[in-house]
């Protein structure tokens, strides 16, 4: 008997998904800032080399030892990125979801303190910003526990939503096994939230991005300026409101601390929001209100 196949190729379908989002929105739109900053791999956090992803240095190669200039580019996002992008999105009101590494987190409490005062979410992105794959399982499982501690310790309440991002064959039955989480968005298959099955237990899976995602500024063949990241939004934007008249979707949008909060890039964003906020029916919230609303009304 052929082994069963594991991957979903089918998801939903020919299925057409009745969605009612709240206020009968067309879309629903949800802004992720990843905060990953003084996590990532650096010979002072006890790694072997420097980092080499997204950044300014595209095709960075790893250092066996500190890449200064490395350091200063991710210090950026922290000392000066954050505060542009927190800035906008207070100004315009709109809710964010942030992805928050713990070991990041713990080193700048007027970042932290400032996400609080936002009562913006905050979802565990794992201990460090690192790539999983080749880690063990017994050693993601120790950061995956580390992270969801550090968090619970910051902002008096355990996350509710996890995203990898650099993830591993092991992560999603962690997060299954921990029980704790109401979404798990390390995922990019779809454009509805949906539900996996593991033996008998279930997990929501909210699906994030990596095309409406500004880390295409630090990858090949990405994005070169910020116009090209706002029409690419925009599009986006358009044909999923267009869909949504009958059958409504979500739309994500990814940022990173240290590539938005550029000068040079954040105007993109902004003019994005003064777009998205002109027109009806577009619900604008955090993935744990999305998650929320998949639970109670989609709970099958």
């Amino acid at each position: 008997m052929a082994k069963k196949y594991s991957r979903d190729m089918v998801g939903y379908g020919s299925k057409e998904i009745k969605v009612k989002w709240p206020n009968n929105a067309r879309i629903a739109v949800q802004f992720v800032l990843n905060y990953e900053e003084g996590a990532e791999n650096c010979i002072l956090n006890g790694d072997k080399n420097s980092e080499i992803f997204l950044s300014e240095i595209i095709g960075a190669q790893p250092i066996k030892g500190r890449n200064m200039n490395m350091e200063s580019i991710y210090e950026y996002g922290s000392r000066r990125g954050f505060w542009r992008i927190h800035k906008l999105f207070r100004e315009r009101k709109i809710p964010l979801t942030i992805f928050g590494v713990g070991m990041a987190l713990e080193k700048n409490r007027d970042v932290c303190n400032a996400i609080k005062n936002a009562d913006y979410e905050v979802a565990s992105h794992g201990w460090r910003w690192i790539d999983y794959q080749n880690i063990s399982k017994s050693k993601e499982k120790k950061h995956m526990n580390k992270a969801i501690k550090s968090i619970k310790k910051i902002f008096g309440k355990r996350p509710l939503g996890w995203y990898t991002g650099r993830c591993s064959p092991n992560t999603l039955n962690l997060v299954i096994d921990n029980g704790g989480f109401l979404y798990c968005s390390d995922t990019y298959s779809d454009d509805l939230p949906y539900w996996i099955k593991r033996g008998n237990k279930k997990q929501l899976m909210v699906p994030y991005t990596l095309d409406n995602n500004d880390m295409r500024f630090a990858t090949t063949q990405g994005f070169n300026s910020g116009d090209q990241f706002y029409n690419y939004l925009k599009d986006s934007f358009d044909a999923l409101y267009s869909e949504g008249e009958k059958l409504p979707k979500m739309m994500s949008i990814g940022l990173h601390c240290r590539l938005i909060g550029r000068p040079g890039r954040i105007q993109s964003i902004k003019k994005f929001l003064d777009y998205i906020l002109k027109f009806e029916k577009v619900w604008v919230c955090k993935r744990i209100d999305i998650a929320k609303h998949w639970i109670k009304n989609h709970s099958n």
